[in-house]
């Protein structure tokens, strides 16, 4: 007591008379948050929203030290969604969340939040805030009110997204189910997925009987109003975070592959065909494509280019049939990525189209009187081209008499793969692999054989940029060449393009720039004439030339383009046969 008094005893008197007149201050404050606070309560339970509202809302405040603030903050609340004002209400709930997170209510201010978001259309914000409820609690309710909300939502893209961020939740499966059979007629990648959703759930299957059932009616991709201009985005592996000249190196193919792109969206504009380019860095790695596919402005997106690495293709051709926007790989032969797919398209003719066009043209021109000798690499698309080559063959009344795989760094394989025995009795033989090794291999084994017996050759028509085979080779008598990038060099539409990018660019044009002109030339037009859903259009279109290539072809509902020409070279230049 003595140390106190001596404190008081040194203050000065008038402090002395300041002190009681601050707390009678500070406790008529309270006081009156007190009373403002009973009324803005009041007010809420006699249904006069608004003004209990503009009473609670300052007491809510952290800075105004009201003690029952978590209180007024959640009593606000819930008079904002009386009268439908969800954007205050949800601003509320996130002060109550973060400034008072141990309010004793704070489950109720989670069901409430649950209830704005969905309001506001954020169903990932509602039911990941949902989720934090307790489930002995609150799992009636929580699903009571998840049920209500989703059952009126229309969107395929977000019931997509919603599906593939739980894909354990029944309560979302069963009503994503629900959605789809309530769309009509499915097309086959609804149909796949609802059967999925019942199997994996377990849902009542007579339910879904006759959506599922094998006769049921196939929708076809919707037509979709036409536009002025149309959006495309364009998924490629820019690598912009690594700026050193390896990476610039390695990646300059993607580089003029887009320059190719923006050149043709110029010409697509001047011929009063508008598109938007967007362009999107893909990264080297799937992760990267995921966080590009994650954006929500690529769903609105009208047509979709990318990506050229194998590990991201089978992404993005989900993705485009999930979300109904036909994508378009510029670089793949794999024709496993448009199969069940009526949302994806590849540029080059498959590995498997290239296969039939050329043992067609080997029927014709070799005769099928005689075997032939089937060899290629063992890789993805050189099988699948070897299995097609067969087939057709055999199909057209020849005969395989031989058929080999090989790896072309692999010096024993590439040599076991030509026989002698083999080569001497054939009427052609016809190898799958861009290797440079294979060439001079191949034209080595075809040397030891008389030229009364000597088989005919059909070869890729990368084999005429490779610098290991001389021009004598190359012209030979009897060999031939399927190129699917084959184009004049002399013709008027290649030198008006490699005009046009020689200005824009300041070097002459890549054979990916010219594919990437090319591609987005023929794709912008089918917008223009058919709009976004432009695949019955092109199925029934009579086959076009092409302003640089021979053309692109997708007849009869294909998805890969059909033209596939095939070659002699004669007097150093290229002769075009088929």
């Amino acid at each position: 007591m003595t140390y106190s008094y001596r404190i008081v005893a040194h203050l000065p008197w008038r402090r002395l008379l300041v002190l009681p007149l601050l707390l009678l201050s500070l406790l008529a404050a309270a006081q009156g948050q007190l009373t403002r606070y009973r009324t803005g309560k009041s007010q809420l339970d006699q249904g006069h929203f608004a003004v209990a509202m503009q009473e609670l809302e300052p007491l809510a405040q952290p800075i105004n030290h009201f003690a029952q603030a978590p209180d007024a903050a959640y009593l606000y609340a819930v008079a904002a969604t009386r009268l439908g004002k969800w954007a205050e209400a949800e601003q509320m709930l996130n002060l109550l969340r973060n400034q008072y997170p141990t309010y004793p209510s704070l489950n109720e201010a989670l069901y409430l939040q649950g209830q704005v978001s969905f309001e506001q259309g954020d169903y990932d914000t509602a039911l990941r805030t949902l989720g934090q409820l307790p489930a002995e609690q609150y799992a009636a309710p929580r699903e009571a009110m998840q049920t209500t909300y989703l059952a009126k939502l229309k969107d395929r893209a977000t019931w997509q997204r919603l599906q593939k961020r739980y894909p354990q939740s029944k309560l979302i499966g069963r009503l994503y189910a629900d959605y789809l059979l309530s769309t009509g007629p499915l097309a086959d990648a609804d149909r796949q997925q609802l059967d999925a959703l019942v199997a994996q759930f377990k849902l009542d299957r007579s339910r879904y009987a006759a959506a599922l059932a094998p006769g049921a009616p196939v929708a076809a991709p919707k037509a979709q109003p036409r536009k002025g201009t149309y959006n495309i985005g364009v998924l490629l592996p820019f690598e912009l975070q690594d700026n050193s000249w390896q990476t610039q190196r390695k990646n300059q193919f993607v580089t003029d592959l887009y320059a190719g792109l923006r050149l043709a969206q110029d010409s697509l504009q001047r011929a009063g065909h508008p598109v938007q380019v967007f362009a999107y860095d893909t990264g080297a790695d799937t992760l990267t494509l995921k966080s590009v596919l994650a954006l929500p402005e690529l769903a609105g997106m009208d047509l979709l280019i990318g990506p050229v690495y194998k590990s991201g293709a089978k992404l993005l051709a989900r993705y485009a049939r999930e979300h109904q926007i036909i994508c378009i790989n510029p670089l793949s032969q794999d024709a496993d990525l448009i199969t069940d797919n009526a949302y994806h398209y590849l540029y080059s003719p498959s590995a498997a189209t290239q296969a039939r066009e050329a043992a067609q043209f080997a029927a014709v021109s070799f005769g099928t009187g005689r075997p032939a000798v089937l060899l290629h690499e063992d890789s993805k698309d050189d099988n699948d081209f070897a299995l097609a080559y067969q087939a057709a063959y055999e199909a057209a009344g020849g005969h395989i008499a031989a058929s080999h795989a090989f790896r072309p760094d692999d010096p024993a394989s590439l040599s076991a793969a030509f026989l002698p025995a083999e080569l001497t009795g054939a009427s052609h033989v016809v190898i799958a692999s861009d290797n440079r090794k294979v060439g001079p291999a191949a034209f080595a084994a075809l040397g030891t054989v008389p030229a009364a017996t000597r088989p005919a050759l059909l070869a890729p028509g990368t084999w005429l940029d490779n610098p290991s085979l001389g021009v004598g080779q190359l012209g030979s008598a009897g060999v031939y060449y399927f190129q699917p990038k084959y184009f004049n060099a002399n013709g008027l539409g290649y030198r008006r393009f490699r005009q046009l990018y020689l200005a824009k660019q300041n070097l002459p044009p890549s054979v990916f720039a010219s594919q990437g002109f090319e591609l987005l030339l023929f794709f912008g037009n089918a917008l223009q004439q058919y709009g976004p859903a432009f695949q019955s259009g092109l199925a029934s279109a009579p086959p076009q030339p092409g302003a640089i290539f021979e053309g692109l072809t997708y007849p009869s509902g294909a998805h890969d383009n059909q033209t596939v020409p095939l070659l002699k070279l004669s007097n150093l230049e290229p002769q075009l046969l088929r």
